[in-house]
C-alpha cells in the first residue's frame, strides 16, 4: 500500500491532454497496469485523471474485473443489465436460447449500459428460462463488435467523457465458453453494486488526492484522503455480500461526501478549468443514492435483528 499511496501523492505527474476516454485509457495503461489488484489499478487510475469522468470509468472497469477476473487484462468491459422495466431479475427479458449442443443465440434489448461504446466486450445479463417459478439468469460475454450487436449512443448532462448506449441484440451467437460460471444474479448482478461503489470510491480518493496535491491544499485534508483510500482498499478485500461490508461502505461513502465538501470549500477559491468540469460532473456522485440508502437500511435491519436474537451473555 505504501508504494500505491506514494504514487497517488506524486504531484509531478501530468494527466494526458484529451477529452476522449479511450485515448486517456491507452495513454495511462502502463501506469495503471503496474499494479496487480483491481482496486489498486482503480486508485492509480484516479490519480492519473484530470476529471471525475476518467476516474469513474477506471473504477467501473476495475470493478468488473474484480467481479469477473477472467476478463482480458487492460480491457474495458460493460455490464449490460438494465432493461425497460429495470434491473430486477423479473425485469430481465433478454433471452439465451439454445440452438445446438453448446451453442446459443441472444436476443433482447438493454436500455442503458455504461461505457458500452468504448468497451471491447459486453457482459450481458440474460434469462435462461424459469426454474421453480424464478427467472434463471446467466451472464454471457459478448464481443462489442459481434454480428447482431447494435449500440445506440446515449448521453447525460454530466461526465460527457463516459459514453453510454442502448444495446440491441439480434440472434447474437454464443457458446458454452462465453457463459460466465455461476448464477447470473447471485454471483454477478447482486454483488456488483457493492463492488462498483468500492472501486469507484477508490478511484475518487486517488483523483481527489491528485487535486489536493497539485494545488498544495492543507496536509490535514490530504491525510484524510489517504485515510479514505486505505479504508476503501480494506473494503475491497471484504465479502461484498456481507451486511457488515454494506454498513462499513456506507460509512466510507459518508466520509467521502464530507471530504468532497471540505475540498470544494478551498478549491472554489482558486477556480480553473478542472474546477468547472468538476462542478459540471459532481451530480454523478449522487446517482444511485436511493439504492445505496436502501442497501444500508437492509444491512442495519439484519444486523440489529441478529443482535436482538443473540443469546445474552451470563
Amino acid at each position: 500500500m505504501d508504494a500505491l499511496l506514494r504514487f497517488a501523492l506524486d504531484s509531478t505527474r501530468v494527466s494526458p491532454a484529451t477529452n476522449e476516454l479511450r485515448a486517456w485509457w491507452d495513454a495511462t495503461a502502463a501506469l495503471r497496469d503496474a499494479w496487480t489488484a483491481p482496486f489498486d489499478r482503480a486508485l492509480a487510475g484516479g490519480a492519473c485523471a484530470d476529471r471525475l469522468g476518467f476516474a469513474f470509468a477506471c473504477g467501473y472497469a476495475e470493478a468488473l474485473r474484480a467481479l469477473a477476473p477472467d476478463l482480458p487484462a487492460g480491457s474495458i468491459s460493460a455490464l449490460c443489465a438494465t432493461e425497460e422495466s429495470g434491473v430486477h431479475p423479473r425485469a430481465i427479458r433478454t433471452r439465451l436460447a439454445p440452438v445446438g449442443p453448446g451453442r446459443y443465440e441472444i436476443t433482447g434489448h438493454k436500455k442503458w449500459a455504461t461505457v458500452a461504446t468504448a468497451a471491447s466486450s459486453l457482459l450481458v445479463v440474460v434469462s435462461a428460462g424459469e426454474e421453480d417459478g424464478r427467472n434463471r439468469l446467466r451472464v454471457v460475454r459478448v464481443r462489442a463488435d459481434a454480428p447482431g450487436v447494435r449500440l445506440i449512443p446515449a448521453t447525460t448532462p454530466f461526465v460527457p467523457e463516459i459514453p453510454h448506449a442502448e444495446v440491441a441484440l439480434d440472434a447474437v451467437a454464443a457458446t458454452d465458453a462465453d457463459l460466465l460460471p455461476g448464477d447470473g444474479y447471485d454471483a454477478y448482478l447482486k454483488p456488483f453494486r457493492t463492488i462498483e461503489d468500492i472501486h469507484v470510491h477508490g478511484a475518487l480518493a486517488g483523483y481527489l488526492l491528485g487535486v489536493a496535491r497539485r494545488r498544495r491544499f492543507a496536509h490535514e485534508l490530504q491525510e484524510q484522503l489517504l485515510a479514505l483510500a486505505i479504508a476503501t482498499q480494506g473494503l475491497s478485500r471484504a465479502d461484498p455480500r456481507a451486511d457488515t461490508t454494506h454498513v462499513a461502505l456506507a460509512g466510507v461513502i459518508e466520509l467521502a461526501r464530507r471530504l468532497v465538501a471540505e475540498l470544494e470549500a478551498v478549491w472554489a477559491a482558486v477556480p480553473d478549468d478542472e474546477w468547472r468540469r468538476w462542478q459540471r460532473d459532481r451530480p454523478l456522485l449522487k446517482v444511485a443514492g436511493a439504492a445505496r440508502a436502501a442497501r444500508r437500511e437492509r444491512a442495519w435491519s439484519m444486523l440489529d435483528g441478529d443482535a436482538l436474537s443473540a443469546p445474552r451473555r451470563p
